[in-house]
C-alpha cells in the first residue's frame, strides 16, 4: 500500500467496487464519521498552531482570552462560560497562575468570593493571541443560526443515546447475544 493510501483524505473518497456493495446507510454513516474526524482534527490543528504562536497550550489560551474579555469572573462563571466542569476550570487556572498569567483576588467583603484577572504578562499574551482564540469549533457553532443549532443538538443527543450502553435499545440487543 502506498503512503498516499495511508493518509486520511480531506475530500470524500471515490467509491470503490467494495464500497458500492455496502448498504447505503452504512456508507452514509461512515461519511458522517469522517466528517466528525475532520471537525475534531481541524480544531486540534488550530489549537496546536495557537500553541506554536504563543508558547502556551491552546486550551489555556482560550481560558486566558475569556478572562481578558470578562475580567473579574468567578471560577464558577468561567466554567459556565466555557461549558466545562468547575474543577476543570480550577485546574486550568492553576496552570495559568503558575505561569504568572492570572491572579486570583479574594473579596474583602466575602472571603469565599474569588475574582479572576489577568496579570500584565497575561494581558500582553492575550493581545497577541491569533484568532479565533476560542477555537474553530466553538466559533463555528456561535455563527450557526439558532434553527441549525437546535437541529444539530437534537441529532447529537440522539447519537449520544445510541452510544449509551445502558440505553434500552442497546440492553435488548446486548441480552440477545
Amino acid at each position: 500500500m502506498s503512503r498516499k493510501n495511508n493518509v486520511l483524505p480531506l475530500v470524500k473518497p471515490r467509491k470503490s467496487a467494495r464500497q458500492g456493495r455496502r448498504p447505503q446507510a452504512k456508507g452514509l454513516a461512515l461519511d458522517v464519521l469522517t466528517q466528525f474526524r475532520h471537525v475534531i482534527n481541524a480544531n486540534k490543528r488550530h489549537f496546536k498552531w495557537v500553541e506554536q504562536q504563543t508558547g502556551v497550550n491552546g486550551t489555556l489560551v482560550g481560558v486566558l482570552c475569556e478572562l481578558g474579555r470578562s475580567p473579574g469572573l468567578r471560577v464558577s462563571e468561567l466554567a459556565e462560560t466555557l461549558a466545562i466542569h468547575q474543577s476543570t476550570a480550577s485546574n486550568l487556572l492553576d496552570k495559568l497562575q503558575q505561569q504568572g498569567l492570572i491572579e486570583r483576588d479574594r473579596s474583602t467583603e466575602d472571603q469565599r468570593v474569588v475574582r479572576l484577572r489577568l496579570t500584565r504578562s497575561g494581558e500582553a499574551l492575550a493581545k497577541r493571541v491569533p484568532q479565533p482564540s476560542r477555537g474553530l469549533l466553538q466559533e463555528a457553532l456561535f455563527r450557526l443560526p439558532p434553527a441549525s443549532l437546535q437541529g444539530l443538538s437534537r441529532l447529537l443527543e440522539q447519537l449520544l443515546q445510541e452510544m449509551n450502553p445502558s440505553s434500552s435499545k442497546n440492553r435488548v440487543a446486548g441480552s440477545a447475544s
